[in-house]
């Protein structure tokens, strides 16, 4: 899949209001956010674990999950959120659909992470109220940013599985079909 990811970067960044001033302060507070993450991720796969619907995608994975996802929140708070960054948050939305992860679950997942997050920043940050809503602000442009990326991974890789379904059962070639998608395309 040829995909321009420094174009989907824009395009999740203005979706987002992800903006070069709460990238900056990301930064700014990663070192002071990034001591809890080991607990945030803690509550997170507790959390999921009381989610009866979850189990069979985390019995036997749970620890070699968290590494995962702690090393990807550090990454909100250590940057940079370029092109790479951009590409990596679609390939975890790849990773998803691999294994057959309900959409919703990314954005249930998402919801409950800055639930946590914007937990810790007004416990670290409560006596400064503009900087801590700031932060929050930067935070949840952040992660939305990282699910409207996941979530465009997770669309292109099913329609590609789905695809490839119907180039199976039908017996039709991958050129023919591509030759009919071009045909058609603007008409």
């Amino acid at each position: 899949m040829s995909l321009d990811f420094e174009k989907l970067t824009v395009y999740g960044k203005s979706f987002s209001g992800f903006t070069p001033d709460k990238e900056a302060l990301l930064l700014e507070v990663g070192s002071q956010i990034k001591p809890y993450l080991a607990a945030v991720t803690d509550e997170f796969y507790q959390q999921l674990s009381t989610i009866p619907e979850t189990a069979s995608f985390l019995e036997g994975r749970v620890e070699g999950l968290k590494n995962t996802h702690r090393l990807w929140m550090e990454g909100l708070f250590t940057g940079p959120y370029d092109k790479d960054f951009t590409a990596q948050m679609f390939k975890v939305g790849d990773v998803h659909v691999k294994v057959k992860l309900p959409v919703e679950f990314m954005a249930g997942a998402m919801t409950l992470i800055n639930n946590r997050l914007f937990t810790l920043i007004v416990e670290t940050f409560g006596d400064d109220k503009q900087y801590c809503a700031r932060t929050i602000a930067a935070v949840n442009s952040v992660t939305g940013f990282s699910l409207l990326v996941m979530q465009q991974s997770y669309q292109a890789s099913s329609l590609a599985e789905e695809l490839e379904k119907f180039l199976k059962i039908s017996g039709m070639s991958r050129t023919l079909f591509t030759n009919l998608a071009l045909a058609y395309r603007d008409k």
